[in-house]
């Protein structure tokens, strides 16, 4: 093998090694201003998991500015955020089968569209800052109203909350609340039974 091969393939080897710990680094950085989370939700054989990024307000208009209105937003920071359930849910009363799911969300001033979409996707935007999310994917689509947070809300927060039958998956950020009821299609069975 010749000098000059022999001296392009490590400078090659180099540009590729710089290329890669830059990719590191920033997605590092990314990660540092809005870090990863794992929400869970067990109750009996009942398993649910939301993995999303936590973005913070930092004195920012986040819903109408920074999100804006009427598009679709990846729902937190960096990749786009998964929800995983093991059985097949009512959500909002519409069927969503066991799986795991991409959650997008469609942000307007007095209701959100809740979006779970099939598909997995390298991260939540494309170089052009725009969502990877693909229509054609879509699991269920369904409409929720915003509520007024008591105070604001400096990092962006999925939990879920029990309450009698049903189980609240809330999305909260700024001043603004999203709630969006979940049943098993077992429980909503069983209630149906019971009061016929």
């Amino acid at each position: 093998m010749g000098t000059k091969l022999k001296t392009g393939l490590k400078i090659g080897g180099f540009v590729i090694l710089l290329l890669l710990v830059g990719l590191f680094l920033k997605r590092y950085s990314t990660k540092a201003h809005s870090p990863e989370d794992i929400v869970h939700y067990e109750e009996e054989s009942l398993e649910i998991e939301v993995y999303y990024n936590r973005p913070y307000k930092k004195d920012r208009v986040i819903f109408g500015e920074l999100v804006p209105y009427g598009e679709v937003w990846r729902t937190g920071a960096n990749e786009a955020t998964t929800f995983t359930t093991n059985q097949d849910l009512l959500v909002d009363g519409s069927l969503l089968k066991a799986g795991k799911y991409t959650l997008w969300t469609i942000p307007g001033e007095k209701s959100w569209k809740v979006i779970f979409n099939s598909k997995m996707y390298p991260w939540g935007i494309d170089l052009d800052k725009k969502p990877y999310r693909e229509p054609e994917f879509d699991a269920l689509v369904l409409e929720v109203p915003t509520a007024k947070l008591p105070e604001v809300l400096e990092q962006f927060s999925i939990y879920f909350e029990r309450e009698n039958e049903l189980i609240f998956l809330s999305l909260a950020w700024d001043e603004t609340l999203v709630t969006v009821p979940i049943q098993t299609a077992k429980e909503a069975h069983e209630a149906l039974l019971s009061f016929n």
